[in-house]
C-alpha cells in the first residue's frame, strides 16, 4: 500500500498532465482564457480528490495482485 503522501503526489502529478491537455483543448475551443481557467480548475480539483480515493480503495483490494 502506498503512503497517503505518495498517493497525493501521484494524484497531483497525474492531474498536471490532465490540466495541460484540457487547458489546451478548452482554449482551442473557446478562445477565452477566463472560461478555460474556470473549467480546468473545477474539473481537475474534483479529479484530484476522486483519484486519491480511488487509489486508496484499490490499495485495499487484494484481487489481481501477484504475491
Amino acid at each position: 500500500m502506498d503512503t497517503k503522501k505518495r498517493a497525493w503526489v501521484k494524484s497531483i502529478t497525474w492531474r498536471i498532465f490532465g490540466i495541460l491537455i484540457l487547458g489546451t483543448l478548452m482554449y482551442l475551443i473557446t478562445g477565452n482564457w477566463k472560461e478555460t481557467g474556470w473549467v480546468t480548475i473545477i474539473f481537475h480539483g474534483i479529479r484530484i480528490v476522486t483519484y486519491y480515493w480511488h487509489e486508496r480503495i484499490w490499495d485495499k483490494i487484494k484481487w489481481g495482485r501477484i504475491k
